[in-house]
Formats: C-alpha cells, structure tokens, sequence
C-alpha cells in the first residue's frame, strides 16, 4: 500500500484540493494514505491562514486526508525553498512515505526535473544571489541564470511551478528514496482573484469572503464541510489589527536592532522606519516599502518575521536540523493505524498536547525542538490578536488532535 504526503496551506481547503487527493488515489490505488503536511496559524505569504491550524486540518481529513501534520512555523512562513525543505523533510522523517504528490501549472516532468537539477549548482546559486542583489525576482534570476527561454521562463513564474522546482531539489537533497508525483493543476490560477469555474483559487476565495460574505457562490467552490466550517467562524483574520502591534514594537527599536534581524538588509532598516513615521495604516506601511527587490509577499514575511522576533541565528540552526518533532492536528482510522507505524519507525517525538512538550526539560536552554515549537504557540497568539473578538492567548495549549470518526459512525 502506497503512502502519499501532501504539503500544503489548505487557506481553504477547496474543490480543487479534493480532486488532488481523488487523482492520487486514482493513480496509486484506492487504498492509498495520504498524510498532509500543513502550515499553521500563516502561511508561506506572511499572511494568516483564514481558519485556525485545527478547523481547517479537520477538514482535510473530512474530505480524504488522513493524517494530518502541522508544518513548523519557521519553515512554513519563509520562502518557497524553506516552505519545500521543511515539508519534505517531515514527511521522509516519518518512516512511511514513499510518495511525495504536488500540484502544478505543468506536467513536463522532464523539465521540472531539469531546472531542479540545474538549480543544484553551487555556480548557478551564486548567480542567482548575485542577480538578486540587482532587485529581480526569485523567478526573474532563475531565467537570468539558466538562461532559460520564453515559454520556460513563462512556466517558471507561476508560483506552484517554482514549488515544484523546490520540492524536486529538496527531494534530492533530503530525501532521495521520495518518489515525484507531480500533478497538473486544474481551475483557475493560483493569483486569480474572482470567484469563477467549479475549481476556482484560494485567493479566490479568500477575496470572495472579504468583500461579498459567505454567498451562494462560494458554498459551490468548497465542499459542505469546509463551507459549514466558514459559516461558524466569528470572525476572519483582518491583517490592519496588526498595524499597532507593529508600530509599538518598531518605536522600541533603532536601526541596528532591525539590521540584525531576519530578513532585513541593504537599507531596508532605515526605510521600515522613515515608513512607520508616515503609514496611516498597515496597507500604505507595506505599499511604501514595496519595490522591485521587496515584492509584497517579501515584505509580508519580513514583517512577520519582526513580530515573531525570529532570531537569524536561530533558523541557521532550525535550516540545519529541520523540523524537531511531529504535531498530530487531525487524523481519521487509517491515520490512527499510520501513527502506530510512525510511533515505531520515526526517530522524532509525536506531539498530541503542547504543554507536556514544553515541561519536558524545559530547564535545557539548547531544547531546539521547544524552541521550535515555541514559534509555533506565538504564531497562534499573533493571529489571535487578527481576530474579533480577540482571543484568549494560549489557544494552542487547549488544541488537542482532531480525531474524524467514519460517516458510517457519526450520529
């Protein structure tokens, strides 16, 4: 029996994710497990995920996952070469997955192959970072470096397509005994921003929700649980609640303490300042920072990188190790049976409760994997405070695994 492992943001789990998991069963059988490997409280853009960590793993195990695993915070809100390496490492740490399946704008495998494989090269890197330097993309460098030509330039910038480059160059670096399953990406594109089709994006949908509510258009793009689930929400995360936390935190600092902190070079100290005297809100405060060098998405996960206080020094030593344990956040029977193999096989510690883990030697000061996952608890906590009303902190002291009794039990 195959096992698959997903790595995903589910923000929110769609129609689109669904016929994922359907065509991996298709092709490795039906009795195929597949095991989700899922960021947390944000996403790999910076931005908060639209349901909690909890609701929207429980729905992925509604809808055919059956394990569910949270995707460390120090990985999962980086770039996509960080977002790649930190999921497939999890996943191979496991003991169980022999396959790794990832959507994608294309099915040339050969070329995804290719430009992983070209992209391993120390020389190419070193370009790449050099060309950086000058304020193109991640995707404008690569095309520069590889000397790539229109269509595969074109393919390239398409951001599932860049994540299936990382996955493939974190496989070979990680986790060569991972097999490739890449599948092609049906619907609308990952950017589009209408409510449209039977598959249409997340973003989509996300944008849906904000300006127009829960309507009937949207009920026929998620499935029922994933809607039911929307509909019980209090509120959604607004990102302009985090406008003050950032000021009071920025108005303690002076321009060394932003230069020692991750992500922030080249000047962009003294800008985030000058911003914060000017910016009527957290909008303007992004949009006058933006440039060719700092896309949003950059100055997002920069941003949330200084709320967290992530220490560069820190996540050099998280980079080396990967991540330090597993967080069980849903499972259904099958999972239940994959975690017995997993308890058996894998050498890191399954987490179902956060505060036995973080009492356990609490009184090491090197416990990497509590600082860890320490990331993980805050990341909870700031996205509290997107909320209205706000939370108590600690939400994730109380989120214990979901376990998703078989239809033919429910009552």
């Amino acid at each position: 029996m195959y096992t698959s492992g997903i790595i995903a943001e589910y923000n929110p789990f769609h129609n689109g994710h669904r016929l994922q998991i359907e065509k991996i069963r298709k092709k490795l059988g039906a009795d195929a497990s597949i095991v989700v490997c899922m960021s947390g409280a944000f996403t790999q853009r910076g931005s908060a995920a639209i349901l909690s960590k909890g609701v929207r793993a429980r729905c992925a195990v509604e809808n055919g996952a059956d394990l569910v695993i949270e995707l460390p915070t120090v990985f999962a809100v980086r770039s996509a070469q960080y977002f790649a390496e930190g999921g497939v490492r999890l996943l191979a740490a496991l003991g169980i997955v022999d396959t790794l399946s990832f959507g994608t704008e294309t099915d040339d495998a050969e070329f995804l192959s290719s430009i992983a494989e070209r992209l391993q090269s120390g020389e190419t890197q070193q370009a790449i970072r050099s060309t950086m330097k000058d304020g193109l993309s991640y995707a404008a460098a690569v095309t520069k470096a590889l000397s790539l030509t229109a269509d595969e330039a074109d393919a390239l910038r398409r951001p599932n397509t860049i994540l299936a480059v990382e996955y493939l160059r974190a496989i070979h670096t990680f986790a060569p005994e991972l097999h490739a399953l890449p599948l092609l990406r049906e619907g609308s594109a990952y950017n589009d921003t209408e409510l449209s089709g039977k598959y249409p994006s997340a973003s989509a949908i996300r944008n849906s929700i904000m300006k127009h509510g829960l309507t009937e258009a949207l009920r026929t793009a998620v499935p029922a649980s994933v809607f039911s689930s929307l509909t019980a929400e209090k509120s959604f995360p607004e990102r302009e609640h985090l406008f003050r936390p950032l000021l009071a935190k920025l108005y303690t600092m002076t321009p060394s303490d932003l230069a020692a902190g991750f992500g922030i070079s080249e000047g962009l100290e003294n800008r985030i300042l000058e911003a914060a005297k000017n910016a009527d809100s957290l909008e303007d405060f992004c949009i006058a920072l933006r440039s060719r060098r700092y896309p949003m998405s950059r100055i997002t996960r920069t941003l949330l990188a200084l709320l967290l206080s992530f220490s560069p020094s820190e996540l050099m030593e998280f980079d080396r190790l990967g991540p330090l344990y597993i967080r069980v956040l849903a499972f259904n029977e099958r999972g239940r049976g994959l975690l017995k193999i997993i308890r058996e096989k894998s050498r890191l510690p399954i987490i179902s409760r956060v505060r036995p883990f973080l009492r356990h030697g609490a009184d090491e000061p090197d416990n990497m994997a509590q600082r860890m996952l320490r990331y993980d608890t805050l990341a909870s906590d700031i996205r509290g405070l997107m909320l209205d009303p706000i939370p108590h902190a600690g939400e994730d002291f109380l989120l214990s695994p979901v376990y998703v009794k078989p239809i033919s039990q429910k009552s």
